[in-house]
């Protein structure tokens, strides 16, 4: 699958904020003088008379009926976002979470937040299927009650009353106020989700944990996680004679037991997830209304099977398996036998894309027998890319969802649709509509209106972004993946929830801007900007020394940054040791090499033994370069090679957060003094 350059996210210039944004030339002048623009879109709001207050003490309170009610329950989605809550209005105290049948009468002055449910509330998606996803949430001067058909839907809820305080406060608002009234939302898709290429590059699952937790504010609701594949470089996989194949970095991602049959379908141990760590990351994601979604592709992109398995290998084509092998089917069926019982969400993902086409058959009774198999085993569903196998004999079950990737050479959507399939849609998102209209997940072309269909296609699911990395781990560091997707998220979710050209509340280009950079730096539950709280001025830190190491209690600074230092390295051993380390890179002495997602980066300069050298690392989320001994005019940036899909190689610049947790670590010997990290580049 060719997806393109995983550095090169779309930049939000004019005509992609056209293809994104147009929306008709509506007055919103009621909605937005009362309630204030958010990501996604309320989508009514009718404002009364006063309004409610968060003082310095708030009360939450749970419908005692409905209190253990779902897993997560309404008390567990309550308690996150009591969590949630007090880290978005930190003036204000939150007293422990009560639990009644009713609003109390007397609530003796605290503003109060009500969470119940009616479970004969009644929400519809924009194809008219019912939806628990929707809320209704009514303001007095004396409470905020947001109630749903179930917790989910109170959950989203939560999260339109947080985004209205984290704008409000960043626009100077001393406290936070909401106007009376009522509201009720909904989604207009069921399936609003963001695809990580896990196969190609290594995600741990904390920083997954914390992906989720971030998109859950915006209300997307699931993460598909493509979970095996393999760098693609023609040299290394076809060709008579041809070994390359075996040494091609190829990864599966879930880690099975010590002594299971299947354990040498793994051979990156270090880069797997054990069965523990990534049932506490499904917990976190599901905790926040986000569903994972794993994938295993095949009966293509199989590599790292046949690595482990040659014999399963396609003549001619080793990341294709030979579905006519007697063991293959049976081996692919114990893969999922393995990981079914870890996965949690009602659908999982076979991938199925990009095989054979003169095997069609073949391929189409593979996913029909898996489809059927995995029911049989678990009670789930299947997805699978949208694929065109010219077959004349037989077809794809329409129990199975397509997802769509490449139109027209591998599926149209309005046609499988028309068959009776489901779709997903994930692809153009930022290629606009027809006309100049905005995106939004019944649009597959942006150029012939023919091939897209209306937002209540009844077949019509939602729609996915993804983010690949077809240059591996060495690319991009974690946290580089979270700066391309934050804003896309956001603009995603707006389209995947209003949709364009429905509501008349959708936001604006012009409101997206106001609002996102509030609600990005608001997003509760996880900092994924490294966001740190300066000592004075914009100075987070700064040792005279000179001291051989030091633990300064702050574990890692998002960019943009300026770390200053004076090194002197141990004269026994100069190449020795970890010079500054945190929870998201190291800096090794040797040739100054920067360390991230467990990659190298040499910055290929060698600190001279016996005198001290100054240093200033400057960081942006684009690059970080070095300044040695004051001289700005030479600036070295720390880079990396990566190989496009075996064509050519080409050198990138790479944003790394500030290691500043430990000043002198492991093995380093020498001195450091001058010390001065600030914000700021």
């Amino acid at each position: 699958m060719s997806h393109g350059h995983q550095k090169e996210i779309p930049s939000f210039d004019a005509a992609s904020a056209t293809g994104l944004w147009f929306l008709s030339t509506c007055t919103l002048t009621v909605w937005a003088s009362v309630l204030e623009p958010q990501v996604p879109s309320v989508a009514y709001f009718a404002p009364s008379h006063g309004v409610f207050e968060l003082s310095p003490l708030v009360q939450i309170i749970v419908d005692s009926k409905f209190a253990g009610q779902g897993n997560p329950s309404l008390l567990d989605f309550a308690k996150t976002f009591q969590e949630d809550l007090q880290q978005v209005v930190p003036s204000t105290g939150i007293a422990p979470i009560s639990i009644s049948r009713v609003v109390p009468a007397f609530t003796f002055g605290l503003p109060t937040i009500y969470l119940s449910l009616k479970p004969d509330a009644e929400y519809k998606l924009y194809n008219g299927q019912s939806t628990n996803e929707g809320y209704n949430f009514e303001i007095t001067p004396t409470s905020y009650t947001i109630t749903s058909s179930a917790p989910v839907g109170v959950w989203w809820g939560t999260r339109t009353l947080l985004q209205q305080a984290a704008v409000k406060l960043h626009s100077g608002a001393k406290t936070v106020v909401f106007p009376a009234g009522s509201g009720s939302d909904s989604p207009g898709w069921e399936v609003r989700g963001f695809m990580l290429d896990a196969g190609r590059h290594w995600f741990d699952t904390s920083f997954l944990g914390d992906l989720c937790i971030y998109a859950s504010f915006f209300k997307l609701n699931e993460l598909h996680l493509h979970a095996s594949d393999n760098l693609w470089n023609p040299a290394f996989l076809y060709g008579d004679g041809n070994e390359g194949w075996r040494n091609l970095y190829a990864a599966f991602r879930f880690q099975p037991p010590v002594a299971s049959a299947i354990e040498g379908l793994v051979p990156r141990k270090n880069e797997s997830w054990t069965r523990e760590s990534f049932l506490e990351m499904q917990k976190t994601c599901a905790s926040h209304g986000v569903a994972i979604i794993p994938e295993v592709d095949t009966p293509g992109h199989s590599l790292v099977i046949n690595q482990w398995k040659p014999e399963l290998m396609e003549n001619g084509a080793p990341d294709h398996l030979n579905l006519s092998h007697p063991d293959t089917v049976p081996t692919i069926k114990s893969i999922w036998d393995e990981f079914l019982p870890w996965f949690s969400a009602s659908e999982v993902s076979i991938g199925a894309d990009e095989y054979d086409s003169a095997l069609a058959n073949d391929y189409i009774s593979f996913v029909n027998e898996m489809s059927s198999y995995i029911r049989s085993k678990s009670g789930k569903t299947i997805r699978i890319w949208g694929t065109n196998e010219p077959s004349t004999t037989m077809s794809v079950s329409t129990n199975i969802t397509i997802q769509h990737w490449n139109f027209p050479g591998d599926d149209i959507p309005v046609r499988l649709m028309s068959e009776g399939y489901r779709e997903l849609d994930q692809d153009l998102l930022w290629a606009g509509a027809p006309g100049g209209q905005g995106w939004a997940p019944n649009i597959f072309s942006p150029t012939d209106a023919s091939n897209n269909t209306r937002a209540d296609a009844p077949n019509l699911r939602g729609a996915i972004f993804a983010l690949w990395n077809d240059w591996g781990n060495n690319a991009t560091t974690e946290l580089e993946i979270y700066y391309q997707l934050a804003r896309s998220a956001a603009v995603f979710a707006e389209k995947a929830w209003a949709g364009s050209g429905v509501r008349a509340t959708e936001l604006t280009r012009a409101q997206f801007d106001t609002a996102y950079p509030a609600l990005n730096a608001a997003a509760p539950g996880q900092n994924l900007n490294r966001v740190v709280r300066p000592t004075r001025g914009d100075v987070v830190y700064e040792y005279t020394g000179p001291l051989r190491s030091l633990d300064t209690g702050v574990p890692s600074v998002g960019p943009p940054y300026t770390f200053a230092f004076s090194v002197m390295p141990d004269g026994r051993a100069p190449d020795a040791g970890v010079l500054l380390a945190g929870m998201d890179s190291r800096l090794h002495v040797a040739n100054l090499t920067f360390e991230a997602t467990g990659q190298m980066y040499t910055l290929g300069y060698v600190l001279p033994a016996g005198r001290f050298t100054d240093i200033a690392i400057h960081a942006t989320r684009e690059y970080t370069y070095a300044v040695i001994d004051g001289d700005e005019a030479h600036p070295r940036y720390w880079t990396t090679l990566m190989d496009i899909w075996g064509d050519y190689m080409a050198l990138g610049n790479m944003s790394f957060a500030a290691p500043s947790q430990h000043i002198g670590a492991e093995g380093f010997g020498g001195f450091v003094k001058s010390v001065r990290l600030a914000l700021g580049a």
